[in-house]
């Protein structure tokens, strides 16, 4: 490919990162407006679940299209669905009809989010310049998510809610124009091959089962959540059985025998479950600890994305440095940091510190993102690079929706512990208040400090488990890092 055309097509490629960011955060502004508007508070969860449900389950499928019809059909389609599922949720008369196109919207996410990282891996062998498109990425996801929820305030107070979908569509229409007049698709293995239908239907309906028991965790009775996780596992199981005997396998099981990959992906697992304990909490904790207000707690997360950037565009010149386990050392090393720093002080935790913890856990992520997705891509055969890239996707979604409900619980358990200890002078109603500044200027004052306590608490074993899985994570990567030392140590003796 031509510089010029490859410029243009990485720039609309680039473009599925800006509404990616930009939705993920934008959207978050607009939800009280939305439930109020459509009479939908009780269907909060389900907003939230219905989309990572799509995303989840699209995502794999969209891979293997690529693979079959190609990747620039895949992109285009998914782009499309993405921008329907967006126009119906601007014009939603209910909020049946809104989540049902939320979730449309997440299916068409699945592949817009996805396919982008394939091609760049086309496009791109070179891995510096790879990495540096990859930080590249990150970053617009970052400054998008930054603008996001300015954005989003602004179009609600002056415009409506509604507008928030509207605006991805002109962006999706630029993006999807550029690749179908400069991008000429590669051909696939996977073209004239049967299509593993079995395997596809196997596998949705187990991720559904799985995600469904998932976000059920706290409200649901445990017969019903541990008996759709079975089932969902035991179809997963079905379905690597069948995709052993498939010419072309949804998800080949020579993926699962690569030593290195499946490192690759157990590291995105247990990181970005710990990653979502810390984007989602310390905002609470700068209102609900602190007594802040929302606009600070979201000043929480800009330290975090500014040094995203900057950790993820590092990578493209340590990697000339540095070992791959070395680079996602320093990684994981920052997020232990921005743990230890937020339980080191606790309930004393100054806003200023929150911003470095939080500047510590961006540079983290940003430099690991960007080195395993890298990793995946190489550490797979050439064939499987699209399946591979997809599959930490989905990986990715799956461990931060077990965690979400995980960390759910875990403040679940220590509110009704404190409630039970106060002897119910404090309620739940009362400890829902606290995180809204202007509510908690209304509770009695004189139980305020043993409410924030109680959420304290709460939000300190949140933090606990999150730095729990980032040592887990080190231990993982440093044992790599001794392995790979040892084994250059025992080439260099054999050759002298």
């Amino acid at each position: 490919m031509k510089s010029n055309k490859r410029t243009l097509v990485t720039i609309a490629l680039l473009l599925s990162n800006i509404m990616t960011g930009m939705d993920a955060t934008i959207v978050n502004t607009a939800l009280p407006a939305i439930t109020g508007d459509l009479h939908g508070l009780a269907y909060m969860g389900w907003i939230v679940a219905t989309f990572l449900l799509g995303l989840a389950v699209s995502t794999p499928l969209w891979s293997k299209f690529g693979e079959h019809r190609g990747n620039k059909k895949g992109y285009i389609y998914s782009t499309i669905l993405f921008s329907i599922g967006a126009i119906f949720q601007g014009i939603a008369p209910n909020i049946q009809w809104f989540i049902i196109a939320r979730t449309v919207m997440g299916i068409g996410g699945g592949g817009m989010n996805t396919i982008p990282f394939i091609v760049f891996a086309d496009i791109y062998t070179d891995l510096k310049k790879r990495s540096q498109i990859i930080g590249l990425a990150t970053a617009l996801f970052s400054t998008a998510s930054i603008i996001g929820p300015l954005l989003g305030g602004w179009i609600v107070d002056v415009l409506t809610w509604r507008w928030v979908f509207y605006l991805n569509v002109p962006v999706a229409l630029l993006s999807v124009t550029i690749l179908m007049l400069f991008y000429k698709d590669t051909k696939r293995n996977a073209a004239g091959k049967p299509v593993d239908y079995l395997g596809a239907t196997l596998l949705v309906i187990g991720l559904v089962s799985i995600l469904t028991g998932i976000q059920m965790i706290g409200v649901s009775s445990i017969f019903i959540i541990i008996l759709l996780l079975i089932v969902g596992i035991g179809l997963i199981l079905w379905m690597i059985k069948v995709d052993s005997k498939a010419e072309d396998p949804i998800v080949p099981s020579r993926l699962l025998t690569n030593k290195d990959l499946v490192i690759d992906f157990s590291l995105f697992v247990i990181i970005w479950g710990s990653f979502i304990a810390f984007i989602t909490y310390i905002p609470m904790w700068a209102q609900g600890i602190l007594g802040l207000s929302a606009l600070m707690g979201g000043m929480t997360q800009i330290p975090g994305a500014a040094t995203n950037i900057i950790g993820s565009e590092s990578v493209a010149f340590l990697q000339t440095k540095w070992s791959k386990y070395l680079i996602v050392t320093v990684g994981t090393i920052t997020i232990f940091i921005s743990f230890v720093i937020i339980l080191l002080f606790g309930q004393k935790t100054p806003f200023w510190l929150l911003l470095t913890a939080g500047g510590f856990e961006g540079f983290g992520v940003g430099i690991i993102f960007n080195i395993l997705q890298v990793n995946v891509q190489t550490d797979a055969q050439r064939r499987d690079i699209p399946t591979a890239t997809s599959l930490a996707y989905l990986l990715r979604i799956l461990s931060q929706t077990l965690m979400s409900s995980v960390y759910g619980v875990i403040l679940n358990h220590a509110l009704i512990k404190g409630v039970n200890n106060s002897h119910h002078t404090i309620t739940m109603k009362m400890l829902n208040k606290l995180s809204d500044a202007s509510a908690a200027k209304k509770l009695p004052q004189n139980l305020v400090p043993e409410m924030r306590n109680i959420l304290y608490s709460g939000y300190r074993n949140i933090m606990i488990a999150g730095l729990l899985l980032i040592i887990i994570s080190m231990i993982i990567v440093i044992s790599m890092l001794v392995h790979y030392h040892r084994q250059n140590i025992a080439k260099r003796v054999t050759l002298n």
